[in-house]
């Protein structure tokens, strides 16, 4: 079961991604030119699924794979190149719908299935892996655990995921953001120790049936994320 804190921020984040978002999204997300901050952001993105692809085998025939937070389905595009039947899920039908038209003519023997909804929900099914690429940046702590905990359960092989370090420069660019007009903020992030995680994950018995795997840093910029892996027995 979802929390209201989870269900208020998610009815944000479509908000913003769906509407005020969603030019400035296809621009970022396309080979068009950009400049400034957004270059970096667009470095570091793909440096960011470019690492996320090298967690999973170079042959995913048969494997399913969740898509959490898809966007604009750069990800979920790779992920089938490789066999792989992709579920790709976003709570935005702009983004959802953009994919759609990105959709490669090269996917191979694998598929990618686009919805738009809740990440989280079960009638989604089980997966042998998820992977949600800056999706649950925005969530509180608690609510960040219960979205991993929905997932663990429904996980057969490995969940990545990334989070925004909880980094001296990055406490002063949140700091400032919030200095902004609230019209002109993009959905705040929460800055997490990967270790504090994952000391909260393995709290709850279901973790004892996985284990931290690797992990790596992304900074290109303003654009910090924190790639982790977690890895059923």
């Amino acid at each position: 079961m979802t929390s209201l804190s989870y269900a208020k921020r998610r009815g944000e984040l479509e908000t913003y991604f769906d509407r005020t978002a969603a030019a400035a999204w296809a621009r970022l997300t396309s080979d068009a030119p950009v400049s400034g901050v957004r270059a970096t952001v667009r470095a570091g993105r793909d440096a960011t699924r470019a690492t996320l692809l090298s967690y999973l085998p170079r042959d995913l025939t048969g494997r399913r794979i969740l898509d959490a937070g898809c966007g604009t389905g750069a990800f979920a595009f790779e992920a089938a190149r490789r066999g792989a039947e992709v579920v790709a899920i976003d709570l935005a039908s702009t983004l959802v719908g953009l994919a759609q038209t990105r959709v490669p003519a090269d996917l191979g023997a694998g598929s990618v299935t686009f919805l738009t909804g809740d990440m989280l929900s079960p009638d989604l099914g089980e997966f042998d892996h998820v992977v949600a690429m800056d999706s649950i940046i925005h969530y509180e702590g608690a609510d960040m655990t219960r979205v991993l905990d929905g997932w663990a359960a429904r996980t057969r092989r490995s969940i990545l995921f990334t989070v925004a370090p909880q980094t001296p420069l990055l406490m002063v660019v949140f700091a400032v953001g919030k200095l902004f007009p609230r019209k002109d903020r993009s959905p705040a992030i929460v800055p997490i120790r990967p270790d504090d995680l994952w000391a909260r994950l393995s709290r709850a018995p279901l973790w004892a049936h996985f284990v931290n795997g690797r992990t790596h840093r992304v900074s290109t910029g303003f654009y910090k994320s924190q790639i982790m892996e977690i890895v059923r027995r």
